[in-house]
């Protein structure tokens, strides 16, 4: 059963607390799950933080943990206001069944909430292709280098740059898509919408990251293959030296939240050593 068939706001039910400025809570959200070629599982999880004006740091710990087998499980410790699609995924062996499951807890503002990842049969996704065929925008950090593509970024799997303080991180990339627009209806697109769409924010780190272009416009390339090929390009910029994970989104024309199909879009993850 995929859920790409039809719309799916989250596969748990979200809490319906309004949104405030400051001082409210921030719920993790489960969008569902998918098998991998390996027999293991994954969850994918966003989260949605009701604090329509306030970035939380919250460290991996009591206040932001995953188990049992956690704390630490790929969890982002930046959290972003509003509603956050499908940040990373958690995967577990193919012998986790539907009688376990994990727990995301998070406590922001004083307020503790807690969402379930379970192997459900009703929340099985298809994040890499939808019913229309339609497949998410393939990612390189170099021209030549290797692909990403799907919901599949982790701090596991980031790639490695070194920075320092003194000098902004260039970070590049390459993309291509195939050009598939797929709608609830089935009604044709009602006006143009870039191909892809880029996003990059702080996934984890000591520090404010600042971005020339948190949303770099994807410039079209001539050849490639695809039939849509684009480069994007911006900076990042920290405020102290440490460790840090800088997360990108790439969304096609599905949208933010693939419109609600879960697919198609791909994430991937840099991790960044910033010397003084």
């Amino acid at each position: 059963m995929a859920l790409a068939s039809g719309v799916l706001p989250s596969a748990q039910q979200l809490p319906s607390e309004p949104p405030k400025q400051f001082g409210t809570s921030i719920t993790g959200a489960f969008e569902g799950w998918f098998d991998n070629p390996d027999g293991s599982h994954s969850f994918l999880v966003g989260y949605l933080n009701r604090n329509r004006a306030q970035e939380l740091d919250i460290p991996i710990g009591p206040d932001n943990l995953i188990e049992p087998g956690g704390p630490d499980m790929g969890q982002p410790t930046h959290f972003l206001p509003g509603r956050q699609w499908g940040m990373f995924v958690v995967t577990v062996p193919k012998e986790f069944n539907d009688r376990q499951r994990l727990t995301w807890t998070i406590v922001a503002n004083g307020q503790s909430t807690s969402i379930p990842l379970r192997l459900h049969r009703d929340y099985v996704l298809s994040p890499f292709v939808d019913v229309s065929g339609n497949t998410p925008a393939v990612v390189r950090f170099e021209e030549h280098g290797p692909t990403m593509q799907g919901p599949i970024g982790t701090v596991a799997k980031a790639i490695a740059r070194t920075t320092s303080l003194s000098a902004p991180l260039p970070l590049t990339l390459w993309v291509t898509d195939d050009m598939k627009y797929t709608s609830g209806t089935g009604a044709p697109m009602t006006r143009p919408r870039p191909a892809v769409t880029l996003t990059w924010s702080k996934f984890r780190g000591p520090a404010a990251v600042t971005f020339d272009k948190p949303k770099p416009e994807v410039e079209k390339l001539e050849g490639g293959g695809a039939a849509f090929s684009g480069k994007a390009a911006t900076n990042a910029r920290f405020a102290q030296p440490g460790d840090y994970i800088l997360h990108v989104t790439a969304n096609d024309y599905s949208g933010v939240g693939g419109g609600g199909f879960q697919c198609c879009w791909t994430t991937a993850m840099v991790k960044v050593s910033v010397t003084p």
